[in-house]
């Protein structure tokens, strides 16, 4: 498994967000080499672990990466902060990074980019069969919206709270291609559906297939997008440990010839509302019941789900415990809040995403 993630260049003076991705990223490379990266606008810095195997080194890999790109943004008069959106600052429109390939997104998707300084953490799972990776897809659809509940972190968009707690799931949701995939019977589906999306100029390329959950268009991988980048590198690792988890338990269903569970995607659509609107502080929907229950409630039913893959790589109890502490804590948008509750101030939630970017509160 491999994590990516997207971070925010902030001034630590007037805490807003600022274009100036490429100087950090040069002078991280030095360091970190590819394993860093500009991303879409010049206000994101993206950093990329290595295949880990266990968890522990992929946790060691995350807070590494995070402390070198910081120390990187130090060198040169910034910040970065773990933010699935901007706190502060004029980010309408962003400043689109200089390349070609963006250029053509520009020219077919126009306005869309207007909300592009949004930052996702994304997990790759080995999975080099395009075809289990697909009908593992469907296994994975259900459980979709507890992740965008546990990982929310976007409350805020340019100073303004905007009673979400994953505003990034709502924007990110207008994209052509975007939000939760549909269900597949095959991968020939799948392929004929890209094709047709091709066709009707709904697809700049592969890569522009943003499904949260998709057959990587770059390596050997079933890559799950559908979280804000994590506030800790904790919760990135943890958010790993389950996508791993189910993954194992749906590909074993794949090759038991279990289908994977159909139901509405009307359904799956609320379900994202709810989940992106309440994060861990209200309600979700049990998509295969339809039925309303505490967000505590779901994410229990994806721990029973997923703890015999748990228990098989001696993480079970790691899991539990982490996923305890979040709960006390609250998400990185109740955080979020909570910091900008006690004087009303935005600057203040700046302070605290940059405070709190090297903790690791979650899985210590």
């Amino acid at each position: 498994m491999g994590v990516e993630e997207e971070y925010l260049v902030v001034d630590p003076a007037t805490r807003e967000v600022v274009p100036r991705a490429d100087e950090v990223v040069e002078r991280a490379s030095l360091e970190l080499g590819e394993q860093v990266c500009t991303e879409i606008t010049r206000f994101q810095v993206e950093a990329k672990t290595t295949p880990c195997a266990g968890i522990a080194e992929l946790a060691e890999q995350l807070r590494r990466l995070r402390s070198a790109v910081a120390e990187a943004a130090r060198g040169v008069g910034l910040a970065v902060v773990a933010s699935g959106t901007p706190v502060l600052g004029e980010i309408v429109p962003p400043p689109i990074t200089e390349d070609p390939r963006y250029g053509v997104g520009i020219a077919n998707y126009r306005a869309l980019h207007d909300e592009q300084s949004i930052c996702a953490g994304h997990v790759h799972v080995h999975l080099p069969d395009r075809e289990r990776a697909v009908l593992v897809g469907n296994h994975l659809r259900p459980w979709l919206p507890v992740l965008v509940a546990m990982t929310a972190n976007s409350p805020f968009w340019a100073g303004r709270d905007t009673g979400y707690a994953c505003w990034r799931t709502l924007t990110w949701g207008k994209w052509p291609v975007a939000g939760p995939p549909p269900y597949f019977a095959s991968l020939a589906e799948f392929d004929a559906l890209v094709g047709a999306l091709t066709g009707s100029g709904a697809l700049v390329d592969p890569g522009t297939i943003f499904w949260d959950v998709r057959p990587s268009t770059r390596f050997p991988t079933l890559e799950v997008r559908v979280a804000d980048v994590p506030a800790t590198a904790g919760e990135s690792a943890l958010l790993a440990l389950i996508v791993r988890a189910l993954v194992t338990v749906s590909l074993t269903r794949v090759e038991d010839g279990d289908p994977g569970p159909r139901f509405p995607a009307e359904l799956l659509r609320a379900a994202y509302w709810r989940a992106a609107r309440d994060g861990l502080d209200g309600h979700g929907v049990d998509v295969i019941s339809g039925e309303l229950r505490p967000a505590g409630e779901l994410v229990d039913g994806l721990l029973r789900h997923i703890g015999p893959a748990l228990a098989e790589t001696g993480d079970l109890d790691l899991a539990r415990t982490a996923c305890d502490r979040l709960r006390a804590a609250g998400t990185g948008a109740a955080r979020q809040r909570a910091a900008h509750d006690k004087r009303g101030r935005p600057a203040d939630v700046v302070d605290h995403l940059l405070e709190h970017h090297l903790a690791d509160p979650i899985m210590s």
